[in-house]
Parts: structure tokens; sequence; C-alpha cells
């Protein structure tokens, strides 16, 4: 990966998460946020898988269109080899790429829809079936931003005035767009009626105060971080309105799948009779599971926890056991929010009307 400036962007706006530049993805490196806004070339899969996985780009949305324009990464790629051995090599990328990030689904959801386009291809796997997944990439990039306005939009509608408390990082840099639960409140801010927002660290790797305070800094929207477990104290000594966050995995029944912490707020916001509601686009949805305990829970190295000793690190082992991510029954979410409408009191029953339009 080769680090680029913002002058040399190319045909991509400035500051955005994700995007496609003459033969490479090119990535804001959140790692690097809030101190510096870096922007990284990525040129080969190989690289790509290697940033997701560091979260370089992170985000359930973004994750998507990083593995679509990764497909497209993958075709160019396989036109060194022989004709006959490039469909196989273009399958083994993508494969390699779907599973850099098992829990969200946006990303096997995007790989999936560019796959198709490569299947339904009649001619040689050659630049020409490049520039059609590339059509395709491109196209799911613009559908993302759409529905991020649209979702915000609807979100927006639902709050009602007051604070409201959020986990992680859901805005523009997540979702490519202006984000899911960040971009509700930002709309909802635009209108006077989140007055404040509180958001969570988001240990271990502190998206809270690395990303989202840097997003809300920017939009100036007034906040205050607190630690996670200062989140019950929150809601019992301030007028929380709502507590609003993201998802990377929501099963057919409802159940969601988001960064480790969010059932806590789910569990303390029924505790305080505070909506719990969670912004996704419907490309989250999995509706090939039941249940959210189907959904793969991805697991990661001890050492984003261990790394908080720094230099006072003990001779002995310790374990660790280090989720990304936790489950959400959806008895406790008041509503989901996605581009296509407000699924309140999800079951399965809603969340199909809502996702194929039937409802009323």
């Amino acid at each position: 990966m080769t680090p680029v400036s913002k002058d040399n962007f190319g045909d991509s706006k400035a500051g955005q998460a994700v995007s496609w530049r003459e033969g490479c993805v090119v990535l804001l490196d959140q790692t690097a946020l809030p101190k510096q806004e870096i922007f990284i070339d990525c040129k080969s899969t190989e690289s790509l898988i290697e940033a997701i996985k560091k979260l370089r780009v992170r985000g359930a949305p973004s994750i998507g269109l990083a593995g679509a324009y990764g497909v497209v990464l993958a075709a160019l790629e396989v036109q060194e080899e022989t004709e006959n051995k490039r469909a196989e090599a273009f399958d083994l990328k993508l494969k390699a790429l779907q599973a850099s990030r098992p829990t969200a689904v946006n990303l096997s959801w995007a790989v999936k829809k560019l796959k198709q386009v490569a299947d339904s291809w009649t001619g040689y796997f050659n630049l020409e079936l490049v520039e059609k997944l590339l059509v395709e990439a491109k196209r799911i990039h613009q559908e993302n931003l759409k529905y991020n306005t649209q979702l915000a939009i609807l979100g927006a509608d639902l709050l009602t005035e007051g604070p409201v408390l959020t986990v992680c990082n859901t805005g523009a840099i997540a979702t490519g767009g202006v984000g899911t639960a960040l971009g509700i409140v930002a709309k909802a801010y635009e209108l006077r009626k989140v007055s404040h927002v509180f958001a969570c660290e988001t240990r271990p790797l502190l998206q809270g105060i690395r990303l989202t305070t840097w997003e809300l800094q920017k939009k100036g929207i007034p906040y205050t971080l607190i630690c996670d477990n200062m989140a019950a104290a929150v809601m019992r000594k301030e007028k929380i309105g709502a507590v609003i966050t993201g998802a990377d995995r929501i099963a057919a029944n409802g159940d969601v799948a988001n960064k480790i912490g969010t059932y806590n707020l789910a569990i303390l916001a029924k505790a305080h009779s505070i909506p719990f509601y969670v912004a996704a686009p419907s490309s989250t949805f999995d509706l090939s599971l039941a249940f959210g305990d189907e959904i793969p829970l991805e697991e990661r190295a001890d050492e984003e926890i261990l790394s908080v000793l720094g230099e006072n690190r003990p001779s002995y082992s310790i374990p660790v056991w280090n989720p990304s991510f936790d489950l959400t029954p959806q008895s406790l979410i008041s509503a989901i929010i996605c581009e296509r409408g407000v699924i309140n009191q999800p079951n399965r029953e809603r969340i199909k009307e809502v996702l194929t339009g039937n409802q009323l």
C-alpha cells in the first residue's frame, strides 16, 4: 500500500472513505485518525485484504464498498494469468476477500453482487469484463450514498428532542455516505431535534474516541465522550432521548450483530425506558439466517486488549477473550431504520414487509 496525498486523490472526493482510482482502491486510513488524515492506495487484493483485517477501512457499508472495488482489483490481477486459469484464480481471490471480515455481511453481499456479473459474462475473461465490474461497483457506491441519505431522513423523523447516546463509529467514514446512526444524528441536529451526543469510547480499539468524536467535531455537533462503563450513569443522570447504533449483520428475525458493547447498551436502555434504535441499509440484513445465533462473530487478537498495559506488561501470560461483536436480541430493539422504512418492534414478518415493499 502506498500513501497518497489529498492532492493526489484523483477523481475521488477528498475525505471519502473508499473510492476507486486508476487501478487501485483508495482508502482513508482510519487507524491514523484523529491525528492524521492519510489516504492509502491498495493496488492488489492482498494489500486490500490486509487493510480490511487491520481496520484501516471499517464499518460494514464501507467494508462492502471496499469489497466491491476489491473484486475489480481481482479481475485486473488475473489478467496476468493464462486465459484458462483466470476464472479459477479470480474465485480464489474472492474467497480470500470475503473471509477477511466474517461478521459484516455487507462484504460478502457486495462480493456476491460483483460475482454475479462475472458469472453472467459470456465473453472472454478480459478487460472488457473488468469495465463491467467497475460499472457495477460504482453503481453500488452511488446506491449506498442514496440509501444513506434516505435512512438519515427517516431516522431523524423518528427521534424526539434531547441528547442521544451512541457506540462505535457509524458516520461517513464507516459507510461511504452520510452515515447510518451518526448520519441520523447529524440530520436530527440540523433539524434542532438532537441537542447533544454522548459517545462511548468503544473498547478495545476506541472507535468512539478516535473516529466518532472526530466526525462530530468536524460537523460542529456538541458531544461528550464517556467510557463504556459510564453509560448506565449517563442514562440515569441525563434525559437521554434515544440510544442509536449501527449494525454489521441483521438476522431474519431482527437479532442484530454489532460492535461489542451494543448488547450492554440495549439492556441498559430497556432498564431506563429509553428507545433503542438500530440503523443500517437493507444490504446489512441476512435473511438466510433465521436467528442471530447463526451469525459468525469475529474474535480478534489478544494484543488489542493487552496493549493498554504498555510497558507495564507482566511476565506471565494473561488469558484474553476478545470478540469484536455481540448479539442484541430483537426483543430489546425499539426499531430498525433502513432506507426502505422504519421497522418498529422488529420481527420476521415486519422485516419481510418493509424489505419487500409490502408494508401498509
